[in-house]
């Protein structure tokens, strides 16, 4: 198993490529199932959960093709889908439980095939994540949902018809599942509640450009005309938004002033504001958004909430800045009831930190000091990088394949900035 090892105390500074976004990604893979037309996707990041999701489209009878981007620093990899026939409707457990995100083949594989049965999904440890309204989705639209053995079989043997989709609360996957499966529906369906996130766009563009009629995405209230057939296109992946955020602030924890190249900050608007408030300086440039440091990081307050609001995505990286602001700050996790286990790893490193119920109180200290510590899922993993740059002495973070689930190349990246950081064998 390896580790990083992270020699802290080195400014931050230069361009960095932001990389395709892996939460737009994943759904994104799931559309072939779609259509006996191949679909292309560009701007794919190399990550462990990318491989993940493929080995379980091939064993879903997806030829897949890879070509390594051939369109300089931000082109990422291309692949092709062709699922011009699904050999088999079965998600199995021994794939499906190393990534949460696995359970976005249901709704497609129903709207398609007239049947999926998926192993209840696994992924970080970060709370109760059910997949209720994913079902809530499939029964809106006449599919017959049975669970039994740990497994959940969705079936609609004439196909799926439209109808009103109404979440108690946003769901991003949710919302994605039922996108994917309504396209094919018979009629109109409606969701409302709808999650608001720039990768739901992002889904919908690239099923529009297959030939499905979604209006809405990115509001409140979708709405998606059904067809009888999608085609093939070629689709590339929006940039990542959480990436950019994460060296976003390693750029200010480190003093430093870094170009995120590629970064949209309209997707950005919630972290941006932050890191802002956090005095740091914030400028939009033609090819992507320029954060550099100035002067003593200040304490802010967050409360973690669905688009357009701050991403519980980025709680850990900015519990790592707060670590070293002057003064206190507190971050409310209103999304997930257990995404603090990061805290007594940072506290590790000398960090200041009370947990009360929901919310965390940060008092900044004067310096942060090495040790080694324990990623317990993938965004911790990265607020224990960005606290290793800044500890005095050689901080080493374990558990390394929760940060290769969504960070591609991290150690490279953050020593082309300055970074003296390794991989090496645990």
């Amino acid at each position: 198993m390896e580790k990083l090892v992270i020699r802290g105390g080195k400014k931050l500074s230069g361009t960095v490529p932001v990389s395709g976004a892996k939460n737009a990604a994943l759904p994104l893979m799931c559309t072939p199932l779609l259509t006996a037309d191949p679909v292309t996707l560009t701007n794919l990041p190399r990550l462990a959960d990318i491989n993940t999701l493929t080995d379980l489209l091939n064993h879903l009878g997806v030829a897949v093709t890879i070509e390594g981007g051939k369109g300089g620093r931000l082109s990422g990899r291309s692949m092709t889908f062709n699922a011009a026939s699904i050999n088999d409707t079965v998600a199995p457990y021994d794939i499906v439980r190393k990534m949460r995100a696995s359970i976005l083949v249901l709704g497609p594989l129903v709207a398609r095939a007239g049947e999926a049965i998926v192993s209840l999904p696994g992924g970080c440890a970060i709370g109760n994540r059910p997949i209720d309204f994913h079902l809530l989705a499939l029964e809106a639209l006449g599919a017959r949902i049975d669970l039994e053995d740990g497994y959940v079989r969705a079936s609609a043997p004439t196909g799926l018809t439209g109808g009103l989709i109404n979440f108690p609360v946003p769901s991003v996957g949710a919302t994605e599942n039922a996108l994917m499966a309504a396209v094919l529906a018979k009629g109109t369906t409606t969701i409302e509640n709808a999650a608001r996130e720039p990768e739901i766009i992002d889904l919908a563009k690239c099923l529009n450009s297959m030939g499905a009629k979604i209006t809405g995405a990115g509001h409140e209230t979708i709405t998606i005309e059904g067809v009888d057939r999608l085609h093939g296109t070629t689709h590339k992946v929006m940039p990542d938004r959480i990436e950019a955020g994460s060296y976003a602030v390693a750029a200010l924890m480190t003093g430093g002033d870094v170009i995120l190249e590629g970064a949209e900050a309209a997707d950005m608007r919630a972290m941006l504001t932050k890191i802002t408030e956090a005095g740091g300086i914030v400028e939009e440039k033609p090819n992507g958004v320029r954060v550099a440091a100035n002067g003593p990081i200040k304490g802010f307050n967050i409360v973690t909430q669905p688009f357009p609001g701050f991403p519980t995505d980025m709680q850990a990286q900015f519990m790592a800045l707060a670590t070293i602001a002057d003064g206190a700050s507190v971050i409310t996790e209103a999304i997930f009831e257990n995404r603090f286990m990061h805290v007594p790893e940072l506290c590790r490193l000398g960090a200041d930190i009370t947990v009360t119920g929901s919310s965390a109180t940060i008092r900044g200290v004067g310096g942060l000091k090495s040790a080694p510590v324990m990623a317990t899922d993938l965004r911790a993993s990265m607020g224990l990088a960005l606290a290793g740059l800044v500890a005095e002495g050689e901080t080493s973070v374990n558990r390394l394949y929760h940060l290769d689930r969504g960070y591609e190349r991290l150690e490279e990246k953050l020593r082309a900035l300055g970074a003296d950081i390794d991989r090496v064998p645990g």
